[in-house]
């Protein structure tokens, strides 16, 4: 096991005015005539400033936040027996969109209209300048999925937040404790993917457009090369951790902390590996959690940290020896020892996508094959939920639809 230096969540904007202002304020109290009278003192004074700086900014550092605790999805009974496809097909498409990639799945609660909800990046081809947000629900009375609609672009996020946007990609859906959709989705300007940021947009009521609040704070570097791709873990306060990464040279993971109104609280390295990117969390306990992880590297496997303290501090782990084609891969866990995971399972191509178990999140069984083709084909960027009893698995398929399949299990006969 490799040890990650000791982290916590931290608050990148917090009190800066404060630490930044605090050496002025006592600096220009100081006489430096009386500075100047001799060298020894000058050092003193050099010294007790020194400490005096360090004793602010303690004072002004937040206390250590309290160990999150995660939550298991809702309505799992026992998931346990045989997985059984249940239904299967392809989301519909706005008209006249020959591409779609990166789609996400969002649980919603009993009594919504909905069982699933599906956003996923469409348009002409990816990184295109028509490339929006589209949006798809599954319907609970018809079971089926509702035409597609455009729910974020590019040109009005931009207006809201006072600059321009070149692309959007990789949306990311939660639902807040006051029940509003929000929206994380990679928007970049200048330069490619990597120097992407996250934009954070919120939909307050159904029907209602969808809001750019701004883009995460994350960096001095104007917070670019963050991205998203994985679902967030709920959390028991009604808040969640949202797994990104950053991708400018060297490759990490990073979790983020919001509460239950989606403030963003902090975010704290997942590995000290400079290869690794698109983490997706799977808890073991409510403590407990593991990443896994795409590495960017030759040898195509994934990779896996862990936390035994609600993400407060991390540590690399042994590899789990999964092949992965430097492909996203996405983990559900549905309850203590039972995890799923949508993969890639071949290290040379995306031409498999596989659907695994797991008891401890290292050691995996391929249960299905979600889909397969030729050497050159491409089923990629899974996404899962589990709501009405199954378990929903969404992906892109051959650049060119998003499809969708949904698994119940049958608990073995007596």
């Amino acid at each position: 096991m490799i040890a990650c230096r000791p982290a916590r969540y931290t608050l990148p904007q917090l009190n800066e005015r404060a630490i930044f202002h605090a050496p002025s304020f006592i600096v220009s109290r100081l006489s430096f005539s009386w500075l100047h009278r001799s060298a020894a003192r000058r050092c003193w004074a050099g010294l007790g400033l020194c400490l005096l700086l360090t004793a602010v900014e303690c004072w002004l550092r937040a206390p250590v936040p309290v160990a999150p605790h995660a939550v298991w999805p809702a309505g799992v009974q026992a998931a346990t027996g045989r997985l059984v496809l249940q239904a299967a097909g392809r989301i519909p498409m706005p008209a006249n969109t020959p591409a779609a990639h990166a789609s996400t799945l969002l649980a919603m609660p009993p009594g919504h209209p909905a069982a699933v909800q599906a956003y996923w990046f469409a348009g002409s081809r990816e990184s295109g300048p028509d490339v929006q947000i589209a949006f798809s629900q599954f319907d609970r009375a018809t079971r089926q999925w509702s035409p597609a609609s455009y729910v974020v672009n590019r040109h009005e996020a931009g207006l809201q937040l006072g600059f321009g946007l070149r692309r959007l990609g990789n949306p990311v859906a939660w639902r807040d404790g006051q029940g509003r959709t929000h929206l994380f989705v990679v928007a970049t300007g200048l330069g490619g993917w990597a120097a992407g940021r996250i934009l954070h947009l919120r939909q307050d009521g159904p029907q209602e457009p969808f809001q750019s609040l701004r883009v995460l704070p994350l960096s001095w570097l104007w917070n670019t090369s963050h991205l998203v791709r994985a679902m967030p873990l709920p959390l028991a306060d009604g808040g969640m951790v949202l797994p990104v990464y950053f991708e400018l040279g060297a490759k990490y993971p990073i979790a983020l902390r919001f509460d239950a109104d989606g403030r963003f609280l902090g975010m704290t390295r997942m590995s000290q590996r400079r290869d690794l990117l698109q983490p997706t969390l799977l808890m073991r306990s409510e403590t407990q959690w593991l990443a896994l992880m795409r590495d960017n590297r030759p040898e195509r496997r994934l990779r896996a940290a862990q936390t035994e303290d609600g993400g407060l501090h991390w540590q690399d782990l042994p590899d789990p020896g999964l092949a992965n084609p430097d492909a996203s891969a996405v983990g559900l866990s549905l309850q203590p020892g039972v995890m799923m995971l949508a993969h890639n399972p071949r290290a040379e191509s995306r031409a498999q996508l596989a659907l695994s178990q797991s008891s401890d999140g290292l050691h995996w069984t391929q249960l299905e094959l979600l889909a397969q083709g030729g050497e050159r084909s491409e089923y990629s960027y899974p996404s899962m939920a589990w709501a009405d009893g199954s378990l929903w698995v969404s992906y892109t398929e051959q650049r060119q639809a998003i499809a969708w399949q949904r698994f119940i299990f049958v608990p073995p006969a007596r």
